[in-house]
């Protein structure tokens, strides 16, 4: 099925450079990534949203629809102008859809199939939300269960010392870049924890468009600016995460 792009999507683009490709996860070094070993605790970014006690089934919520126009238009959201994205120009495999649910997890589940390089939000009634996502390293880099601890609007971004060595430009955001449509995080950030330990995975968003459904150079999971949104809105937090 194709739709037709709307002169706001024609006319707006996405021509970031620079930090659109770089990590958006690792901000600290990591010991272990591995869900199987014991990890080391290390500290959190600060004053972070406080997230709902108990994760619940999902109900009540508005379906995505097929109108992608609308979808993905360009927004305005908290004092940030997103630009639309070229729907047209995506694999419609990756666009926000409601599918037959494959995963055969209980509704209230998030499930990151990373060969199909699908996120699943699982629904009543069998079915899921399914967005695409990309992937980097530290997307590859674990599979397993862990829980959403907590999520971040706007969220800044700390590199780490190896990347800054590795990439002395990056030295100027030491000490965090501020939110912003450059920011390798983008909109929306959900911090997965294991055992009460951050994992430093990230399920976030991305000002890299192209990079949705494709394998990164770097990176956890990336979303559509548009579709992490969408997904942070119904996630709650402690919401059980499985990926595969």
């Amino acid at each position: 099925m194709s739709f037709a792009v709307s002169r706001r999507s024609l006319l707006t683009g996405l021509s970031l450079i620079g930090v659109s490709t770089i990590s958006a996860c690792a901000q600290l070094p990591r010991q272990s990534i591995g869900l199987a070993s014991t990890p080391v605790p290390v500290p959190l970014e600060p004053t972070p949203e406080k997230a709902p006690i108990e994760a619940a089934a999902p109900e009540g919520i508005a379906p995505a629809s097929s109108d992608y126009a609308g979808m993905y238009s360009a927004i305005e959201d908290g004092g940030h102008a997103l630009p639309a994205i070229p729907f047209a120009k995506v694999d419609g495999r990756f666009l926000r859809q409601i599918v037959d649910d494959p995963t055969g997890e209980k509704p209230g589940t998030l499930v990151v199939n990373t060969t199909d390089k699908y996120l699943y939000w699982v629904l009543k009634d069998g079915k899921a939300m399914r967005y695409g996502v990309g992937l980097g390293r530290q997307g590859y880099s674990w599979k397993g269960r862990a829980i959403v601890q907590w999520k971040r609007k706007w969220p800044t971004w700390t590199p780490p010392s190896a990347m800054i060595r590795r990439d002395p430009k990056l030295e100027k955001w030491r000490q965090g870049m501020q939110p912003g449509i450059s920011n390798p995080l983008g909109s929306r950030a959900l911090y997965i924890f294991k055992d009460g330990v951050d994992t430093l995975y990230r399920i976030h968003g991305s000002p890299d468009w192209k990079s949705i459904g494709k394998s990164a150079s770097s990176g956890c999971v990336r979303m559509f600016n548009q579709d992490v949104m969408d997904l942070y809105d119904r996630v709650p937090g402690k919401t059980p995460l499985l990926v595969i």
